[in-house]
């Protein structure tokens, strides 16, 4: 594949924010923070640090000339702390010096004195104190309290699953510079361009219109950046805009995992009700989710996970409810899944409990619950247009699981310490923002009069391919050379009120906007071309690989032709457009409506083989039916796909984010945080796209591919404890994600330690 972007990022040329040429003299700085996780500020001192060698200024949050508060969803969280602290990393204060060394050498003369009060880490603790950010929220379908009594079986237990962190590879960055008239101009590297421009301006008490913010493209975001870029960018701002001077604010690595939040970690009740045959009666489950101190995007997450607790199936009688419970960890944030996956894992446990319970494989009440065409989700949406079962069945006429089951059988039996393990796991994920009014975009097109073409849209490119895309959407509709194409940066003065790129939504919003526009200058072309020729409209004219053609007959008019004449004729050559979803609602009162405008879904098998004397495994491969639409472009989704399943698996089996009882995180760096890396990766990753697929909400029928098959590595999970059942059949085992090595090794022997305990002590 060769694209735009591949190309700058190999040759080392692509532009960060902290690759921009800083205008002259800029400044640096660094954030002093709070070292303990709560507790009320006694006194601060920073008079030693403000005489330090080379430093500007020192602000706290007596110096915000507006509002000291930065909560989105919820005005709940300070820029910079004032009174009482909530997590360790908490911003205190903005030191800004002539080098970032200066910078950080006084911040560690700061000194502070906190009065510590109670940390609470647990969200179950949290729920129990009452310490919930919004109220409950519930989903509902059917009648569960009456269900019950018609269920041959019924299962109940526990599962867990802890945070991720992003590890995007650009950490959190702003550059920013006063402009004329009070303003300010933000570099900021954020999936966000207009919350950021709404955020600073809040905080520096001026207008909107007097606020520019400019993305060109981000090292890696993952949701991290979505709404935790604010306050970098509005601290980076406060400091210019105070000074007068340019001023930078680029995190450390450690910094950076230490002060931002992570995905949001889950501890969740379920109850499962089945009939003898396996169909699914009844399914109640309640969601703690560890929002951390402040709400961030944490409500509308929890939202998501209600969307998709019961993942890919019909249940009649459902009950969802939803915690969102303050603990004194740093804001936990958006994380591709937006909530999704720790839902879909939880229905997947219940599953594979009850599976447990009636001695049968998981996959026979997985495929009898299957979603079908018309069926109902617990907030009252109908699918339409499904092709989940259409995955499932070419998956396996694909790949025969019946006959890979048997040969693990066999495998097993053969050996006694090495075990395989497989699982089935398929993914119905909603798309779209599920708060309405977010489901819009907006596109500019300028066509020069040299025949390129310069495109602004809200989509930020981060690696994902959104730019290659709109480029290729650009290109079809012009019938012209992508080289001509230059997709812009964001920025807020020429696309307003924007929505992030978020939701898996970026590709059909942005490109439908762009469409729109494109359509536009195309018709005032083909207009100008009908009076340069004296043809009548009746007659087809249209462009094709740059040619104009009469009736589908080429013509010696070129591309560069067309746009001279209309440019000579003052024909407008710049389209601004607007694209909103139709057909789309969410009524959040009574917590029903139609807030998807389809489903991106499919199956996968994974396999695995687990050492069981050393807990060590290796995923052996990844077999997918993914229904893409009609794909915009084939390599760009699947390694879409490639790099959010391996995301998957490190979530669900080496990503342990581990905070001790005092809140301080213990796995803040890449010595203590695993992450996936090319040995930890399978073998075999196997995409498959399901031929025959269109999807009309899509851009070009095409559908979203960013977070749904992350999900996919929830299956992992299943085919590790399927490969520990094989080496322990008696024993029971807690669910609780991720499943580490050492936490297979600890539970595959957990009783024979205990016995070995009794026996010693």
């Amino acid at each position: 594949m060769s694209r735009y972007d591949l190309i700058q990022h190999v040759r080392g040329e692509s532009y960060f924010v902290d690759d921009f040429i800083s205008p002259e003299g800029t400044l640096y700085a660094s954030i002093f923070f709070s070292p303990k996780a709560h507790g009320k500020i006694k006194s601060l001192n920073i008079d030693e640090a403000k005489i330090s060698n080379g430093i500007k200024a020192i602000f706290t949050s007596a110096d915000i000339p507006g509002e000291n508060q930065i909560g989105g969803i919820i005005p709940d969280e300070e820029l910079l702390v004032n009174d009482e602290v909530n997590y360790i990393g908490q911003p205190i204060a903005i030191v800004v010096a002539e080098t970032p060394l200066l910078a950080k050498q006084a911040r560690d003369k700061i000194k502070i004195d906190i009065s510590e009060l109670p940390v609470i880490t647990d969200p179950r603790e949290s729920f129990k104190k009452g310490n919930l950010i919004i109220p409950p929220q519930i989903f509902s379908l059917g009648d569960v309290d009456n269900a019950w009594k018609n269920c041959d079986l019924i299962v109940s237990g526990k599962a867990e699953t802890s945070g991720q962190e992003h590890l995007y590879l650009e950490t959190q960055s702003a550059l920013a510079f006063p402009t004329e008239g009070g303003g300010i101009k933000i570099y900021s590297s954020t999936q966000g361009p207009t919350v950021v421009q709404r955020t600073v301006a809040k905080v520096l008490g001026i207008s909107m219109n007097k606020v520019e913010v400019d993305t060109l493209r981000l090292g890696g975001g993952f949701g991290g950046k979505e709404d935790q870029a604010n306050a970098w960018a509005a601290m980076a701002a406060l400091a210019s805009f105070k000074l007068k001077k340019p001023v930078k604010l680029v995190l450390s690595r450690q910094e950076d995992i230490k002060l931002t939040g992570k995905r949001h970690p889950y501890s969740s009740d379920y109850k499962i009700g089945l009939d003898k045959n396996g169909k699914i009666i009844a399914y109640e489950v309640a969601f703690y989710q560890n929002a951390g101190a402040s709400a961030d995007l944490s409500p509308a997450i929890l939202d998501r996970t209600l969307f998709h607790s019961t993942n890919s199936y019909y249940i009649p009688n459902v009950k969802a409810t939803g915690y969102c419970c303050k603990t004194n960890l740093p804001p936990n944030t958006a994380f591709r899944g937006f909530g999704g996956p720790q839902a879909m894992f939880v229905i997947e446990t219940a599953i594979y409990k009850a599976a447990e319970k009636m001695g049968i494989d998981p996959l026979i009440i997985q495929e009898k619950n299957l979603l079908n065409e018309g069926d109902e989700f617990p907030y009252g949406q109908k699918i339409k247009n499904s092709n989940l079962r259409r995955c499932w069945n070419e998956l396996d006429e694909k790949y025969h699981l019946a006959r890979i089951k048997n040969s693990i059988e066999d495998y097993n039996k053969a050996n006694k310490f090495l075990k395989k393990g497989i699982a089935v796991m398929p993914v119905c994920f909603g798309i779209s923002f599920t708060n309405t009014f977010m489901n819009q975009a907006s596109a500019l097109v300028h066509i020069y009069s040299d025949g390129s073409i310069g495109i602004t849209t809200a989509a930020i490119e981060m690696g994902q391919g959104i730019n290659e895309k709109l480029r290729k959407v650009a290109a079809n509709i012009f019938s012209i050379d992508i080289n001509k194409i230059k997709i812009e940066a964001s920025n807020t003065t020429r696309i307003a009120n924007a929505s992030p790129t978020a939701a898996s939504s970026s590709a059909d919003l942005n490109g439908k906007a762009l469409e729109i526009a494109c359509h536009s200058l195309r018709d005032r072309l083909t207009s100008s071309i009908r009076q340069d020729l004296k043809i009548e409209n009746n007659i087809a004219v249209h462009i094709k690989d740059e040619i104009v053609y009469i009736i589908d007959k080429p013509t010696k008019l070129k591309w560069e032709d067309i746009i001279k004449s209309a440019f000579m004729k003052r024909v407008n050559l710049s389209s601004q457009s607007q694209y909103a979803t139709p057909e789309i609602s969410f009524n959040k009162k009574i917590s029903k409506g139609y807030p998807f405008a389809y489903y991106s879904m499919g199956t996968s098998i994974i396999e695995i083989t687990l050492d069981c004397l050393r807990g060590i495994y290796k995923i052996d491969s990844v077999k997918v039916v993914h229904d893409f639409g009609k794909t915009l472009d084939k390599i760009i989704d699947k390694g879409q796909a490639e790099g959010a399943i391996v995301q998957g698996l490190g979530w669900m089996t080496i990503e342990d984010i581990v905070y001790n009882d005092q809140g301080k995180l213990l796995t803040d760096s890449l010595s203590t945080y695993k992450i996936p890396d090319i040995n930890f990766s399978p073998d075999n990753i196997d995409i498959n796209f399901l031929e025959n697929s269109v999807n009309p909400m899509g851009i070009f029928n095409s559908k979203a591919i960013g977070e749904p098959p992350l999900i996919y590595g929830i299956g992992v999970y299943f085919a590790l404890m399927n490969a520990m059942k094989a080496f322990r059949p008696k024993k029971i085992f807690n669910i609780s994600a991720p499943l580490t090595p050492e936490k297979i090794l600890l539970s595959l022997y957990s009783n024979y330690t205990d016995h070995l305990t009794s026996i010693n002590g």
